[in-house]
């Protein structure tokens, strides 16, 4: 079974303040995509008058983390989890609500099983495209995880 929005936004409280406090949050998420947002304020600004770019990866890595996280939870096993690299373009200022999506679910699935099966590392890049309340994309964020299964 997976973990509802809800449950990943009480763990931000807890273990991620400050994604938390700048307005990052799962909006909705399933085995095959998770939506986060976050709203640009005062506390989330940069000197140019739109979102700082770190709540913006905040925000993207959230949404390709609890796909991970829903993944390994409903495999039944212990598999560690980490990023090893990113990569991210900006094509507009990030002003209003932003939305976070990440639809590769399927793809994290693949590679959790074979992570699992293998008793190997694994790499999986992950997207997360960001859009404004118009629609119009505001980044793109790729996110390579690390899978491993580990030793009980």
């Amino acid at each position: 079974m997976g973990i509802s929005a809800s449950q990943f936004n009480k763990f931000l409280f807890f273990k991620l303040p400050s994604a938390y406090w700048c307005g990052v949050r799962v909006k909705s998420i399933d085995a095959q995509k998770c939506e986060t947002s976050v709203k640009f304020k005062w506390i989330n600004q940069n000197p140019f008058n739109s979102m700082y770019f770190a709540v913006q990866a905040m925000a993207a890595e959230l949404a390709t983390g609890a796909l991970v996280t829903n993944a390994i939870r409903s495999s039944g096993e212990p598999v560690s989890m980490l990023v090893a690299s990113n990569k991210s373009s900006f094509s507009k200022k990030a002003v209003g609500r932003i939305t976070f999506t990440c639809s590769d679910g399927e793809k994290i699935q693949q590679a959790v099983d074979e992570a699992i099966l293998t008793n190997q590392g694994v790499t999986c890049w992950m997207q997360t495209v960001a859009v404004n309340d118009k629609g119009e994309q505001v980044s793109v964020m790729d996110f390579e995880w690390t899978l491993k299964r580990r030793q009980r």
